[in-house]
């Protein structure tokens, strides 16, 4: 299986997450089930169901967490310098518009666009890959094509 690229960061939410799901999540949802069963006839019991159907949530999420765990590659950018690879905090400005927007790229499992948190999957991110400060990287988007100059890189 391929490794996850992910920041430590991101890997420590994994993991906090995962350990909430099984020593909170998972023992509330088996006493809801019990309490569920205490009313009788399953069949038309909507607590059970919905236990049930929570339950499978919970342990579905908990499988996806392990597997991201397990395929984990933590790297840690304060390491790294020169040009845009994982890890590293853009500084870009649109060409077109002039606003300026600030990325880090990280895992897909950490990313969160709001948060300027930009999957290393995602186009921008690819564009931007192996590119240096003042160089120009053009991207199609959904909104149509789009053009930026990277105004700084750091890694932190």
């Amino acid at each position: 299986m391929e490794k996850i690229p992910m920041t430590r960061a991101g890997f420590d939410k994994l993991d906090s997450e995962l350990k909430h799901l099984k020593s909170v999540e998972r023992p509330a949802i088996i006493r809801a089930i019990s309490e569920a069963r205490e009313h009788g006839d399953l069949s038309e019991n909507a607590e059970y169901h919905s236990a049930k159907e929570k339950q499978s949530f919970i342990e579905g999420r908990v499988k996806e967490l392990e597997g991201a765990i397990s395929l984990a590659d933590v790297i840690d950018p304060k390491k790294m310098s020169g040009t845009i690879k994982f890890g590293a905090t853009i500084h870009l400005v649109d060409e077109d518009t002039d606003e300026e927007k600030t990325f880090q790229i990280v895992g897909e499992y950490e990313a969160d666009i709001e948060n300027g948190r930009l999957n290393i999957k995602s186009p921008l991110a690819r564009a931007m890959i192996g590119k240096d400060e003042g160089d120009s990287v053009e991207v199609r988007t959904p909104g149509g094509d789009r053009s930026y100059e990277i105004l700084k890189i750091s890694y932190i």
